[in-house]
């Protein structure tokens, strides 16, 4: 769902979603044959299909087509959906057919290792190695392509989920400093709001989890990672605590309309909202639309709900590039992908959308993202595996269910959560 930044939100029927979601899980039968990537012949191209489920960057994308062909003779041409089932459902479908995806986006977690278990992607452990080595890519970053010691795909993006503001909202409102403890942080939602703005923008689609994640996360991390882990349960008494703030904040005339239709990034501009709660790739967003960093808009670092936590809890995201395991053009694909993580290429991938990098050494020019990620690097953060990829996927559709009605309806949290907890509990007892 980009879910590793699917940023496109599409207004479809929860049910829809979880339905066609079930019935791309069960899309793909049998493997696909060994995991090293060349099974069929060798065709070597000069230029890559790239078929991704962000359509939105499709501009970016065509840069560093053009920045790759230049550099190494070797292409790319972006293949975007903005329908996140619809393309889950074609790649899921590719695997059985001739002409297998050469690169492709898809999501960490247990969205990969369904992959990885049915042979269908290509190993990338060699190619890890090196990057590791070079510098060009953070040894943290390695656990998540990581499944039987051996490493698939490379990475994307990395993106850390900061608070995005509306400037002028901001000044409008008289808050002249960014909140420091959670406590700060309700306080300017409520000058906000009586400047009669809506102080955070929520939805009912695919990102209903952001506030979840956020207040648990900032809450309780070690309760945050035993749930993903299904050591603790929905049905815990610090869940339906978070479950209850999360309740409080949407009576309290915090949030915008969660069914609204109008992108967040034009909610933003617009000042119907005056904070998004998203990935620093969300700048790309904004950034497209116009929007000045440091000008128009700005972020900051959301402080812990639980202000004695020893570390600030930062959500972390990161998505794969991957290659189907039979490629018939491996040669060309491991070169691309070779390019893919260097400096040089990095550095035209960031600032093609005003974006951050997972490679330490590009030349990010927003003064902001690139203080960012010094500073996340350092001790003061507890990196928190982003919610969507930590949450086992049938369990990850039921929870969306449940927090896109509980956002739209709030009510008593408990028969939601034991919804949610009962397919958690199917899913575990048959990892075990």
């Amino acid at each position: 769902m980009s879910r590793s930044t699917s940023h496109n939100h599409k207004t479809k029927a929860l049910t829809a979603l979880v339905v066609a979601a079930a019935l791309a899980l069960t899309a793909c039968g049998g493997g696909a044959g060994d995991s090293a990537a060349g099974q069929g012949e060798d065709k070597p191209v000069d230029s890559l299909k790239f078929y991704n489920d962000k359509g939105g960057w499709k501009d970016a994308f065509v840069q560093v087509g053009a920045a790759s062909k230049k550099d190494i003779g070797v292409g790319m041409e972006p293949v975007g959906y903005s329908d996140s089932n619809a393309y889950t459902a074609f790649i899921r479908s590719s695997f059985r057919t001739k002409e297998k995806a050469d690169l492709f986006t898809w999501h960490t977690g247990k969205e990969l290792q369904d992959l990885v278990d049915q042979k269908l992607v290509a190993e990338t452990t060699d190619q890890w190695t090196k990057a590791i080595a070079d510098g060009n890519v953070p040894e943290q970053l390695k656990q998540y392509f990581t499944y039987a010691d051996k490493q698939y795909c490379v990475p994307l993006n990395a993106g850390y989920w900061v608070m995005y503001y509306n400037k002028a909202v901001f000044k409008k409102a008289g808050i002249t400093q960014n909140p420091k403890t959670w406590q700060d942080l309700l306080a300017v939602a409520d000058k906000v709001k009586a400047a009669g703005v809506k102080p955070f923008y929520q939805t009912n689609i695919l990102f209903s989890f952001v506030w979840f994640e956020t207040l648990l996360a900032g809450k309780d991390p070690d309760l945050y990672d035993a749930l993903a882990a299904g050591k603790a349960k929905y049905t815990d008494p610090g869940v339906v605590e978070v479950m209850n703030e999360w309740k409080k904040m949407i009576d309290a005339g915090y949030f915008s309309d969660p069914g609204s239709k109008t992108e967040p990034q034009a909610q933003l501009k617009s000042g119907d909202v005056a904070m998004i709660n998203f990935g620093t790739w969300f700048s790309g967003n904004l950034n497209t639309l116009k929007m000045k960093a440091g000008t128009d808009y700005d972020f900051f670092v959301i402080p812990n709900v639980n202000p004695a936590l020893p570390k600030t809890s930062m959500i972390f995201e990161t998505g794969p590039v991957c290659s189907a395991a039979q490629s018939d053009h491996a040669s060309t694909v491991k070169k691309w992908t070779d390019w893919w993580v260097t400096p040089q290429a990095q550095t035209a991938w960031a600032n093609s959308r005003g974006d951050l990098s997972f490679n330490p050494k590009a030349e990010v020019k927003d003064p902001g993202l690139a203080a960012l990620n010094k500073d996340v690097g350092g001790d003061g953060y507890r990196l928190i595996n982003r919610w969507f990829e930590a949450t086992p996927v049938p369990v990850a559709n039921k929870a969306l269910e449940v927090f896109g009605a509980f956002v739209t309806k709030p009510g008593d949290p408990m028969p939601g959560l034991q919804k949610i907890q009962a397919e958690a509990d199917a899913y575990w007892a048959k990892q075990k």
